[in-house]
């Protein structure tokens, strides 16, 4: 079993940046085995969207709205990954959840919200 956990998350001016994290915990194997880590975010009542993907060799992805913007990095010592975004706009303004893809099965965090105020 797997657990991620957000934080990190917060109240920001437009314009300003944040570094959320998400830590695992649980089964190492499982966890140095995560193929694919990576951030989405959800507004309510709409579809858990990509923000950023990395994988074990650093490759990463980003959603064309984030790309320039936000930077996502992989700690594999410390089983952690980051997620530094700068020049937030209110349209960020989400709650942000961590994905860990580990042998074909997808764990997710409880989520942190990011506010972006104009």
């Amino acid at each position: 079993q797997v657990q991620l956990v957000e934080s990190g998350g917060g109240l920001v001016q437009a314009g300003g940046s944040l570094r959320p994290s998400c830590a695992a915990s649980g089964s190492i194997f499982i966890i140095k085995n995560a193929a694919l880590m990576g951030w989405y975010r959800q507004a309510p009542g709409s579809q858990r969207d990509l923000v950023a993907t990395i994988t074990t060799g650093g490759t990463t992805i980003y959603a064309d709205s984030v790309k320039g913007r936000f930077t996502i990095s992989r700690d594999n010592a410390n089983n952690t990954v980051y997620l530094q975004m700068n020049s937030l706009k209110p349209e960020d303004t989400n709650v942000y959840y961590c994905n860990a893809n580990s042998f074909a099965r997808d764990y997710w965090g409880k989520g942190t919200l990011v506010t972006v105020s104009s």
